[in-house]
């Protein structure tokens, strides 16, 4: 699964898609930071809060299929141009949705950043993918990881910087002031998403501009030899059963990784610590994943498969559970933040595995894994149901509401256990069931 490009002559296409992962690393990796802020400034419940990441995750779904015909019809450069001007379209929504304060335009512009997005993934990950030999995919990807989770903490630092700052303060007033005081004080709080968020749709903007005459060679997955050896140039999309699997390993993977890196400052929010502090968090389960993405790219493939990769990672993702729900304070927070390491090399082992041997229908299932990317939109917002449904019992049962929160934070992390159970299914079994060769 090759292109015509020599891997020699790849590096400058390489470094452009790079680019590209630390832009949309960035504008997804502030959202740890908008959670609080956003239950903040709208008094939202945890379970409503979450909706900010289901705003983002959504989009892959309701666009996955469109951008992939999109794609078909204006090519990789134009659509990773458009992608990019959608983005920025959404950051100037949240002018207005600051000036109202009102959550849905908020999240109007989270899902219309998102629609951006989901063009330039459905484009990246699988030109990266079949830029080179197959057996490094889970590499090249790997770089482009360090790239992306990279632009995520420093989002994750700036944004929590910018939102965070004083928000402590600010909900102590809230607690005591009149309703007047308290539309003042949040309507203040509000406004500082302005200046950020104009700068970036500025930068997103002329990005845009500059990719359009940006070298990138015409790739294409090969189908002909690789087609005939697989019987694949005769059967259905439906016909591969590890393309479904697949899809449901990123899936669920997509939704653990948003928790780890998403629910973390408002986890040590929960369990005591102070905004200032936990501003921090997020950034310790990115730079997990960025040192963990760095040794995939020295070890991957010539001392560790990909397939050994991904069963490692996926069995530390279910130790890593366990010591959440067994553990308390900051012990637990590390703990959170260290699934960093296990998600890492997740997403660069399951797209090689996944598109190995699909052929023309490489296209169709890089759309239907890009689709999977919604599990982020769906198992966050569960986990802070479960929050709340578990708070409020403790609550009924005489704990005091801060107790109750840090308990049911806690144990609410067991959601994760099922979701590293199907990605080690997927790693040892599923991604070799190919379905017969007969059409």
């Amino acid at each position: 699964m090759n292109t015509n490009a020599k891997p020699q002559n790849n590096l400058v296409p390489i470094l452009i898609i790079a680019g590209l992962f630390f832009i949309f690393g960035f504008v997804t990796w502030i959202n740890g930071a908008l959670i609080p802020f956003m239950k903040t400034i709208n008094e939202l419940t945890d379970t409503q809060s979450y909706f900010v990441a289901s705003a983002s995750y959504i989009s892959f779904v309701v666009m996955a299929l469109p951008a992939s015909y999109i794609l078909n019809r204006i090519g990789y450069r134009k659509g990773m141009s458009l992608g990019l001007f959608v983005m920025a379209i959404g950051a100037l929504v949240f002018i207005p949705a600051a000036e109202a304060r009102t959550y849905w335009v908020f999240l109007a512009g989270i899902f219309i950043q998102g629609i951006g997005m989901t063009i330039l993934q459905t484009a990246s990950n699988p030109y990266i993918t079949i830029l080179g030999p197959i057996e490094s995919g889970a590499k090249r990807i790997a770089i482009m990881g360090i790239a992306n989770k990279v632009a995520g903490a420093l989002g994750a630092l700036i944004f929590g910087a910018i939102l965070l700052s004083g928000i402590d303060a600010v909900k102590e007033q809230v607690a005591t002031a009149s309703e007047s005081e308290k539309a003042v004080l949040l309507d203040t709080m509000a406004d500082g998403v302005f200046m950020p968020y104009v700068i970036m749709a500025i930068v997103l903007a002329v990005l845009g501009i500059l990719i359009r005459k940006a070298p990138l060679p015409y790739v294409e997955a090969i189908e002909d030899k690789q087609a005939v050896a697989t019987g694949s140039s005769n059967k259905t999309v439906f016909q591969f059963p590890h393309l479904w699997l697949g899809v449901l390993a990123l899936f669920v993977y997509v939704g653990a990784e948003v928790i780890a890196g998403d629910t973390i400052i408002a986890y040590g929010i929960s369990l005591g610590f102070t905004g200032e502090e936990a501003k921090y968090f997020t950034t310790y389960t990115l730079m997990a994943m960025v040192a963990t993405y760095a040794l995939g790219v020295f070890l991957i493939p010539k001392y560790l498969k990909q397939k050994t990769a991904l069963i490692a990672s996926a069995a530390l993702g279910i130790v890593l559970s366990i010591l959440i729900l067994s553990t308390t304070g900051f012990t637990s927070v590390l703990c959170v933040a260290a699934l960093g390491i296990a998600n890492a090399l997740v997403w660069p082992a399951i797209w090689p595995l996944t598109l190995d041997g699909l052929g023309k229908h490489t296209k169709t299932a890089s759309a239907l894994l890009i689709m999977a990317i919604s599990g982020g939109a769906i198992i966050p917002p569960l986990y802070g149901r479960i929050v709340d449904s578990n708070k409020q019992e403790l609550i009924t049962s005489g704990i005091n509401e801060a107790e109750a929160l840090a308990t049911a934070s806690t144990e609410s992390y067991w959601i994760l256990i099922p979701c590293y159970a199907m990605i080690l299914f997927f790693a040892i079994w599923g991604h070799k069931m190919r379905g017969s060769t007969k059409p």
